[in-house]
């Protein structure tokens, strides 16, 4: 893996005083939100951008909701952040503002995806190894509802997955219901 590193910088922000490093993988570049100190065994979560979620506050997803939740719980538990550059599940931006036209007709998110000649879900986790090595980090809890994110970190051991369940509205209710049963999410029915 040819991975480029910056330097560790601050960043401020309304959820906490973080630190940031961003780990350059061919054209992605990714980013780390850590605490000042981590923990010994850091909660951790692995978040894919979501632009029109994370930037625009889309009520299709809730991405921005576990973004702030991944933060927040950064901030006070001395975890992390590690937010790669997979856009709509790593299909881009024009082919997810497709995927959401097709939504609008009808499609759910899966449909929509295969509809466009993409998986369900295009999305890769290497890189998340690579950083935790970076950091030597070796035990984590993994604040996540994904069940490929939990099979795909190898090396690091994973001593709890910690559920992140936001609150539905009108416009995600299916969109969640599709991930937890089509996409194998570990999400209630009742949220």
């Amino acid at each position: 893996m040819n991975i480029n590193i910056s330097e560790v910088a601050n960043l401020p922000s309304r959820f906490g005083n973080f630190n940031v490093q961003s780990f350059k993988e061919g054209q992605k570049e990714h980013l780390v939100i850590s605490a000042k100190e981590l923990s010994d065994v850091p909660i951790v979560r692995v978040h894919s951008e979501c632009l029109t979620g994370d930037a625009i506050g889309s009520l299709k997803c809730d991405c921005r909701d576990q973004l702030e939740y991944g933060l927040k719980m950064a901030n006070e538990t001395g975890g992390m952040v590690i937010y790669l550059r997979q856009e709509g599940r790593d299909i881009g931006l024009l082919n997810k503002i497709n995927a959401y036209a097709l939504q609008d007709k009808g499609f759910n998110t899966v449909e929509a995806n295969h509809q466009l000649g993409f998986a369900a879900d295009e999305r890769t986790y290497e890189i998340v190894t690579f950083i935790l090595n970076h950091y030597n980090i070796k035990k984590i809890k993994l604040l996540t509802n994904n069940p490929d994110k939990i099979n795909s970190i190898s090396d690091i051991e994973i001593i709890e997955r910690v559920p992140i369940v936001m609150e539905s509205n009108i416009h995600n209710e299916n969109y969640l219901d599709v991930k937890r049963d089509e996409m194998g999410h570990m999400l209630p029915k009742d949220r």
